[in-house]
């Protein structure tokens, strides 16, 4: 007799940038497909000497059980890069320390939603929150973006008219998957919009820290008078992916539940991993480490956009990001970047399908590119055997046409 599961699994699949990751483990392929930091930016010396101290000094309650809200000497130091850095006001009181940024999106759905509630959220958005957040079985309701963010006017009018509307969740910085970030005025306007309907909000802030070009923007959070707002941020892509550490601030009714759903979870996160990372800011220059990591990967946007410019054929599309790790590209109406895929590994070119990044999958003819983690010269590379695959399926749909008498759509 089969085992009985819950009727919730059904809807549920393996991420399309996970299961991307098994296929690029092999040395040959170019990657463009996750979102990885560069390995020589990684501080291996610099956490090899922080651990050394932790384990010395500290190493029986490293290894020890901690608190669930997290290692306090941490959570003061992020409370004052919080503060100076974007002018989030906060206190150790309402910082928890999370297993990476995806911890604190599944504590989110735990908290807030029940099936059959509504999730708003830009389009395209982050995978990684639609797989978190589909679990509890929501409706999707997708509002359109342009190049300073989510649309306002469209955002207002599904708050009149959805039913259940419980989250919104945003990524107002170099977006995950479009690279945009959201101007300063549509950041204030959304506060006050999402106050008035008194409706929470989940700031992604994972990719902040790392602007290329322009000025700092303050987070939405800044502007949250009433609670609303759970601001998440991350290690991941600026020190280590490997050591999952993330953290979430909420006004204190929301911090306190989210505590608990947390000792339900995983007790607490990594003791030894957040001391490491308090170590590390401690004995280190982390923003020297930052600005190195910046320059790197403004080169290496740089070289892919110069290399789509020479290579792609007319009618693709791609954003300018002015920091982040992504890029979005869009291909003629009738090109389905899946079969695009196919053809580019086959020349040992990955990427993400852009239709994994809308809750309903569609928009078939998007894809998006990681800069991040291959070099210049293999950027170039990669980006000349992926045009060359574009151009093969434009002549392939062109010679399609004139077969069959039918006029060609690009």
């Amino acid at each position: 007799m089969a085992l009985q599961l819950a009727q919730r699994i059904d809807a549920l699949k393996a991420s399309d940038v996970r299961e991307m990751l098994k296929i690029t483990q092999r040395s040959e392929i170019i990657s463009f497909a996750g979102g990885l930091p560069a390995p020589e930016l990684l501080p291996i010396r610099e956490l090899e000497e922080a651990t050394h101290r932790v384990l010395q000094e500290e190493g029986a309650q490293a290894l020890q059980y901690s608190t669930t809200e997290g290692y306090l000497p941490l959570r003061e130091k992020l409370v004052a890069r919080m503060a100076a850095r974007g002018g989030v006001r906060t206190s150790v009181e309402e910082v928890l320390i999370t297993t990476g940024a995806q911890q604190a999106l599944d504590l989110t759905g735990k908290l807030f939603l029940d099936e059959g509630d509504t999730v708003i959220c830009e389009s395209p958005t982050y995978t990684g929150a639609i797989s978190a957040l589909k679990v509890f079985a929501p409706r999707w309701v997708e509002v359109p973006t342009d190049d300073e963010g989510m649309d306002l006017e469209a955002l207002e009018r599904r708050l009149q008219y959805c039913d259940r509307v419980k989250l919104i969740y945003v990524v107002p910085n170099f977006q995950n998957p479009t690279g945009t970030t959201w101007s300063l005025e549509r950041r204030r306007r959304f506060a006050e919009i999402v106050t008035q309907h008194s409706v929470a909000v989940v700031e992604d802030d994972t990719y902040g820290e790392l602007r290329f070009e322009g000025l700092p923007l303050p987070p939405i959070k800044s502007f949250d008078s009433k609670g609303h707002i759970v601001y998440i941020g991350t290690f991941s892509k600026v020190l280590s992916p490997g050591m999952r550490i993330g953290w979430l601030t909420a006004s204190s009714p929301l911090y306190e539940k989210y505590v608990i759903l947390k000792q339900g979870s995983d007790l607490h996160t990594s003791t030894l991993c957040q001391m490491q990372i308090s170590a590390y800011l401690e004995m280190f220059d982390f923003d020297k480490s930052l600005s190195r990591m910046r320059a790197v990967y403004r080169e290496r946007r740089d070289a892919m956009i110069r290399a789509l410019e020479k290579e792609m054929p007319k009618g693709v599309r791609f954003s300018r990001p002015s920091g982040g790790l992504f890029l979005w590209v869009e291909l003629p109406p009738h090109m389905d970047a899946r079969e695009l895929l196919r053809r580019s590994l086959e020349l040992d070119v990955a990427f993400v399908p852009g239709g994994s990044f809308f809750p309903k999958g569609n928009k078939e003819n998007t894809l998006r590119l990681s800069y991040s983690h291959m070099p210049v010269e293999r950027i170039e590379e990669g980006v000349r055997r992926l045009s060359a695959a574009a151009r093969g399926m434009m002549s392939a749909g062109t010679e399609d046409a004139r077969l069959s008498g039918v006029e060609s759509a690009y």
